[in-house]
């Protein structure tokens, strides 16, 4: 048991290509929170409902939102751009509606497979260089 203990320690740091923790370390170490608490902090039901209000109206406007591609009868047009230039507004304004805007604009895009090389491939974390130093 102890063996498994050490391992599902150590594993992401194996993954990074980091040093193991050793039994000081790991004494030190700060506990990690369940799953269950992580669940409830790592969400924002405002920012969700507000989202999800502006889903439901954006439905009745331009149509309901495709599984898989595009409807037919929805129109089109450059997401990317748009959520481009919402975050430009949204660093002039600070009004957080154009954040949410953001975030359904990438949902639709998701959801409709709105690219042609449409995939999903884990990014390994080295790849997030733009975090701004403390």
């Amino acid at each position: 048991m102890e063996y498994l203990r050490h391992f599902y320690d150590n594993l992401w740091l194996w993954k990074c290509g980091l040093p193991e923790l050793d039994e000081v370390t790991k004494r030190e170490y700060k506990k990690v929170p369940t799953l269950e608490s992580l669940k409830k902090s790592e969400w924002s039901p405002m920012f969700e409902q507000f989202m999800r209000n502006r889903l439901i109206f954006g439905a009745m406007r331009y149509g309901q939102m495709g599984h898989g591609k595009i409807p037919e009868d929805k129109p089109r047009y450059n997401r990317c751009d748009s959520i481009r230039k919402r975050l430009i507004r949204f660093e002039e304004t600070g009004n957080a509606e154009w954040l949410v805007d953001v975030a359904n604009l990438s949902l639709l895009m998701f959801e409709e497979e709105d690219h042609p090389d449409w995939h999903f491939t884990s990014v390994e974390e080295g790849y997030h260089d733009d975090v701004l130093p403390k």
